[in-house]
């Protein structure tokens, strides 16, 4: 019995060692538990995160500050961020890059290109043959392309957040401007990825100020619906978006809040740079006056002395948005020579005149997305700095004709904290209050394909068809099948973007291409070939607009169908055979289509479709599958997409198929093979 007792106390502390490692991993589990977002603005950067503990908060940086600027200044060996950056770009202005962002996604011959060497010219900017864009020339061995100075800069903002939160911190949603086309959307993922970050979503920083708006005031949601227009003017561009807050029945979580982006419309160059800008020529004016008659260099030739004027000016804008005039003056500006000169609002707001006519212009542009008029919007709210220009919130107050404009949201951190709540929903690490979110589609997306067809007995002409795949101002995310019926070898469709009219001219020159890419479809022809006895129901392409308003084909496959006899005692089935399908951007296939919601729009007839006059009767079919929630006034959710088998979908073939579909019951069986392009 003795030596009985002695072995059980042997196992006790075996077991404590045990329950101690289990409590080990448990503690680094919860480690890793912290999410983070970047609001990545113009001129500077809001960084937040949540983690076990600390629901929300905006993160410090090395001087305790919570706004870091974009700014990185690159040597041999050493690299200089935020503040130290700015710093340095008094006496290294050629090597400290800012506003870079507004290279992203551009080919060399972008206007935008062109703005950039104009504004700031002690930028050597080569171009990149491979790819057709810019890279800065730093010296003869140093170059790096715009997505890779942000890389460098996501990477600090993460290592921001990780001293912050104390443990590291990996997944992100990172906030882009609402008017980022596909290619901009795609630069900032490939720098979130130079930087080891994993985007949980791009958000557009419109969105996220509405949900950080709606988080803090979910009280005052419900079953009315609320148009709130924000007006956000930051360093570098202007958006103003149209958002409709109200309660929504859904399925999973009963009645909850949601916002619906209605309407945006933006203004890329407007915002506090310009304005800077503008000063910064005023003052090297002033400068070069005082020094007429000494045969003195022009300070514009300067870059030291430019980049001492362009942060004088950035004060000066701040200074005189509360005050009606101030003393510019900068210590040995050139040439140890020292420059003081009074600076009025009246002038200044002379300087911007121009600018300010601007104003108004994103206000028309999203009701008319919106398709609304001023007397349905119950209130405007101020966001971005830009904003506190008194003459902008003048113009902008007689433009929208309130009686005040809304300052009761943080106008500077508004859409870091949205991002963050985002990012903290997204993570299966935490759980919050639901909060329906559905954004929408700026720049419409078709497929356009040409084909043969019979007019008349034995003339056969090609005929060019558009099919609109997701609409302006359509919910995202969402997914859509289109099905191509009347061809039996291989072929190509193009994506493009569809109608751009609301656009102007020059804005369509900063867009880019409107060519997202050509499909090249292959071993259509072999796949006839292989069911010559199966009934064809088309070539399938499936697309998906994700989360972060990116375009990818997730796979195309060829479907063919038979009808066999079969027992009466025996159900129908639907049996399907597929492949592993290869995407077209080179991600895979997308994992089950219901966890997003899936709907089903099916065209047998199709009507003209968009630039497109289709006879009668020409075969062609649409699916949508939209990814947006659902609400339970929605019509009820139709079958799942082809690549699920189901017994529901066996019922919808058998009613399609009527008079076969007598008894003895058929089994219609289908087979799915995939194409490779």
């Amino acid at each position: 019995m003795a030596a009985t007792g002695r072995r059980q106390r042997l196992r006790r502390p075996a077991c404590w060692a045990l329950m101690a490692v289990l409590l080990a991993d448990l503690l680094a589990l919860s480690d890793t538990l912290a999410v983070m977002s970047v609001d990545l603005g113009s001129e500077s950067m809001k960084v937040a995160i949540v983690k076990p503990g600390v629901p929300m908060e905006i993160v410090l940086n090395k001087e305790s500050r919570r706004k870091t600027p974009v700014m990185v200044t690159l040597k041999e060996n050493e690299r200089f961020f935020g503040d130290s950056a700015a710093g340095m770009a008094i006496k290294n202005p050629k090597a400290t890059l800012r506003y870079f962002q507004h290279l992203l996604g551009k080919q060399a011959d972008n206007p935008h290109v062109a703005l950039y060497r104009a504004r700031f010219p002690e930028h050597e900017l080569s171009f990149d043959p491979q790819r057709q864009t810019v890279h800065f020339q730093i010296s003869p061995q140093l170059q790096f392309s715009p997505e890779e100075v942000l890389g460098m800069i996501l990477n600090y903002s993460r290592s921001l957040a990780e001293d912050f939160a104390e443990q590291p911190i990996k997944d992100a949603v990172i906030t882009v401007p609402a008017f980022f086309n596909q290619a901009e959307r795609r630069a900032v993922l490939q720098a979130a990825r130079m930087a080891g970050l994993k985007v949980l979503q791009l958000i557009n920083d419109n969105t996220a100020t509405a949900l950080s708006y709606g988080v803090f005031r979910r009280k005052d949601i419900n079953t009315t619906a609320q148009n709130i227009m924000f007006y956000d003017m930051g360093s570098g561009s202007t958006v103003c978006t149209i958002v409709t807050y109200q309660t929504v029945k859904t399925k999973e979580a009963g009645m909850q809040p949601q916002l619906q982006i209605r309407g945006v419309g933006f203004d890329r160059t407007l915002g506090g740079l310009e304005m800077e800008l503008r000063l910064r020529e005023h003052l090297a004016g002033l400068f070069n006056e005082q020094r007429k008659g000494q045969r003195a260099k022009d300070v514009r030739e300067n870059p030291r002395a430019m980049a001492k004027l362009l942060r004088e000016a950035n004060r000066l804008k701040t200074v005189l948005s509360a005050n009606a005039d101030h003393m510019a003056q900068i210590e040995g500006l050139m040439d140890d020579v020292d420059f003081k000169a009074k600076v009025t609002r009246v002038e200044f707001e002379e300087l911007c005149a121009d600018l300010f006519e601007r104003v108004p212009g994103p206000v028309q542009q999203a009701l008319q997305s919106a398709e609304m008029s001023l007397d349905e919007i119950e209130q405007v709210i101020l966001v971005g700095g830009a904003t506190r220009v008194p003459k902008v919130q003048e113009v902008l107050l007689k433009a929208v004709g309130k009686e005040e404009l809304g300052k009761n949201i943080n106008a500077d951190e508004a859409a870091a904290m949205g991002a963050v709540y985002q990012a903290a929903a997204l993570s299966k690490a935490f759980k919050v209050k639901p909060f329906v979110v559905r954004d929408a589609v700026v720049y419409p997306i078709l497929v356009e394909f040409t084909r043969e067809v019979e007019e008349e007995p034995g003339v056969r002409s090609l005929k060019h068809n558009k099919r609109v795949l997701f609409s302006r101002m359509g919910p995202y995310p969402q997914r859509k099948v289109i099905t191509f019926n009347r061809y039996s070898h291989d072929f190509n469709f193009h994506i493009n973007y569809g109608d751009l009219g609301f656009l102007g001219p020059e804005d369509l020159r900063v867009f880019g291409s409107q060519n997202l890419t050509t499909v090249k479809l292959k071993g259509v022809g072999e796949s006839f070939k292989k069911y010559p006895d199966y009934e064809s129901k088309g070539i399938k392409a499936h697309f998906n607009l994700d989360e972060s308003g990116v375009l990818s084909l997730d796979r195309v496959e060829s479907v063919f169908e038979t009808v066999v006899e079969d027992s009466p005692e025996e159900e129908s089935t639907l049996t399907k055979l597929g492949n592993t399908i290869s995407s077209l951007f080179g991600g895979g296939a997308t994992p089950d289509a219901k966890e997003n919601g899936t709907d089903s729009v099916q065209e047998e007839e199709e009507s003209p479709a968009e630039g497109s006059k289709d006879e009668p009767g020409e075969q062609a079919e649409l699916k949508e599958e939209a990814g947006a929630p659902r609400e339970d006034a929605s019509p009820p959710p139709p079958p799942a997409p082809e690549g699920d088998t189901g017994p529901e979908e066996a019922k919808a073939a058998e009613k399609e198929d009527g008079d076969r579909s007598e008894a003895p019951k058929p089994v219609c069986t289908a087979s799915v093979t995939s194409l490779g392009f």
